[in-house]
């Protein structure tokens, strides 16, 4: 499993660094392993091959994997599902970044939470950028105000935004992608350090980087086929 994972690693870098020289993108950018319901051992493997940045969806098992990771001492867990209010204690306790603050509540609990002698917890604003009356995410004209309240927040820093835009029916969701760069741009006008852009999966990071994206998350790339939900 471990030289599997290393393997597909170096080709996950291996063609984020070729693509970026091919579209001259010279920012610096981030691939985030989505470890979500993988085996220790497999982020084990991961971070043995050089990866420090891994993704999760569920609180349980964040905290299970982050007590249980005391021996990979640089690893930075990034929580990137849905939030519960009854959840953020943890969150708040074992992650260092944070992608899917949707509302000023879960930002004032998250800050409550975060204890003291962590840094602050850096925090991204998920944007449901497609409208979807299903799909987590604040509108794009809460943005400016929820980041107002996030900045407010002594154990919160404002990082920048999320968005998990649909695929559109002809398979080209840049049209999302570019109005999330956009709102990107307006919010750096009033938080100049809000640089950040979390957008772009397995089947559409080319497109994300090319407007704007500084972190891409990657999951089946690197792990294989996701393994059954867990419950928590």
């Amino acid at each position: 499993m471990s030289n599997n994972i290393a393997d597909r690693l170096s080709t996950a870098y291996h063609q984020l660094q070729e693509f970026m020289q091919q579209q001259q993108i010279n920012r610096p950018v981030s691939l985030i392993a989505v470890s979500k319901t993988k085996p220790l051992a497999a982020i084990a493997a991961a971070y043995q091959a050089g990866q420090r940045d891994f993704g999760e969806n569920y609180v349980q098992e964040l905290q299970l994997k982050a007590t249980a990771a005391s021996d990979m001492p640089e690893i930075r867990w990034h929580f990137i599902g849905p939030i519960q209010s009854n959840k953020t204690r943890d969150i708040a306790r074992f992650a260092s970044e944070v992608h899917s603050v949707e509302r000023a509540k879960i930002a004032q609990r998250l800050s409550d939470a975060r204890p003291e002698h962590l840094p602050p917890l850096g925090v991204y604003i998920q944007v449901n950028i497609s409208a979807e009356p299903t799909k987590a995410g604040c509108l794009p004209d809460d943005v400016l105000p929820l980041a107002h309240v996030i900045s407010q927040l002594p154990r919160l820093a404002l990082r920048g935004l999320m968005a998990i835009p649909t695929p559109a029916r002809d398979g080209d969701n840049s049209a999302s992608f570019a109005a999330m760069a956009a709102l990107s741009s307006a919010l750096q006008q009033q938080f100049p350090m809000a640089t950040a852009l979390s957008m772009g999966m397995s089947d559409d990071w080319q497109t994300a980087l090319c407007h704007g994206a500084t972190a891409i998350r990657l999951g089946t790339a690197i792990f294989g086929t996701r393994d059954t939900q867990p419950h928590e």
